[in-house]
């Protein structure tokens, strides 16, 4: 008889990645969730505009605000932020009933929102032992802005809003477990993969089992 990790674990990971706009964290993620099957997307809600082709209950939940605070006050949120001018939060069941069916969950928020649910973490069993973060960084502050001004979505001062936030949320990179540059895709997919492969098979998130499991 073989054996494989689920003889040691039946909850799933969940994987927290922040970053400024325009480090290409969008696009990171994406490739990695192509890449694993078990891996899941917690979509975020947001009082924001749809962007152009994203799609409501894919990309994000896009809800009104008096929506947004209601669930506020039915403390449905892990996190939730006020971002340039609109509200966004992570929902407790995109997130903590994932892991108990064992799916691994793609957590992607800003800086804020990685705070308070790492503060929500704390005393939660499931979250605090079956959570990680990853912060992804630019090369350089030149990249960062060219990346913001390719976009071609954003008005002048928006891309000088977001550049101004970039160099204050560059600063939380050491309040990470791991940290990506992202100087090539390709390259920051594997480096983010390879955090996945790690946690999932560290001995302090595994259950404790009385025997070896085979025979």
């Amino acid at each position: 008889m073989s054996i494989n990790y689920e003889h040691f674990s039946s909850l799933g990971i969940a994987l927290v990645v922040s970053g400024p706009s325009g480090t290409g964290k969008t696009t990171v993620c994406e490739k990695l969730l192509q890449q694993n099957k078990n891996l899941h997307f917690s979509i975020s809600c947001t009082t924001r505009e749809p962007r152009k082709a994203e799609v409501n209950g894919e990309d994000y939940y896009f809800i009104s605000v008096e929506e947004f605070k209601k669930r506020v006050e039915n403390d449905e949120f892990l996190e939730y932020a006020e971002v340039h001018d609109n509200y966004y939060g992570t929902l407790k069941t995109e997130v903590t009933d994932r892991l108990k069916r064992g799916e691994d969950v793609l957590v992607d928020i800003d800086v804020q929102g990685m705070r308070q649910l790492r503060k929500a973490a704390r005393g939660n069993d499931i979250l605090e032992k079956y959570t990680s973060y990853v912060f992804i960084a630019p090369p350089s502050y030149t990249e960062l802005e060219q990346r913001l001004r390719n976009r071609a979505t954003d008005c002048e001062s928006v891309v000088n809003r977001r550049m101004l936030n970039a160099r204050k949320e560059l600063k939380a990179w050491n309040d990470y477990e791991y940290l990506i540059i992202n100087d090539e895709v390709d390259l920051a997919v594997s480096r983010l993969q390879s955090i996945i492969t790690a946690v999932s098979i560290k001995t302090d998130r595994l259950n404790p089992v009385d025997e070896w499991p085979y025979v």
